[in-house]
């Protein structure tokens, strides 16, 4: 009785040079998950998160309707106009969104990563 034939059986084996026999594609010891490598001197580093308190507030900010909506404008912006309307919005807010000017995960509201 015959054995059965692969189809890898009909061609020849090929060694790529550089790699050692028996070693299997892709482990190569030393090299585990890549490690992060240091910003260079003249580039930014992201702005540190802000504390949990504070993004629970913004939170609550975004979530209450009675400042208009606030999809496509950042938290600012939604607190000015909200003040322009006469609608009371809360002052810590305001102080918050300008102590952090520049930390995306303050100025902009939980809605800003979706599509409109």
């Amino acid at each position: 009785m015959e054995q059965s034939r692969r189809i890898t059986d009909s061609f020849p084996r090929r060694r790529r040079p550089g790699r050692a026999p028996g070693r299997a594609k892709g482990k190569l010891k030393g090299r585990g998950c890549p490690q992060p490598r240091a910003s260079p001197p003249g580039e930014e580093r992201p702005p540190p998160p802000p504390p949990e308190p504070l993004l629970e507030m913004l939170q609550r900010f975004d979530l209450a309707w009675e400042y208009g909506p606030c999809t496509g404008i950042t938290r600012l912006q939604r607190w000015e106009r909200a003040q322009a309307l006469g609608l009371s919005p809360p002052g810590p807010v305001r102080d918050a969104l300008l102590e952090h000017p520049d930390n995306p995960a303050v100025t902009h509201s939980l809605w800003h990563d979706y599509a409109l």
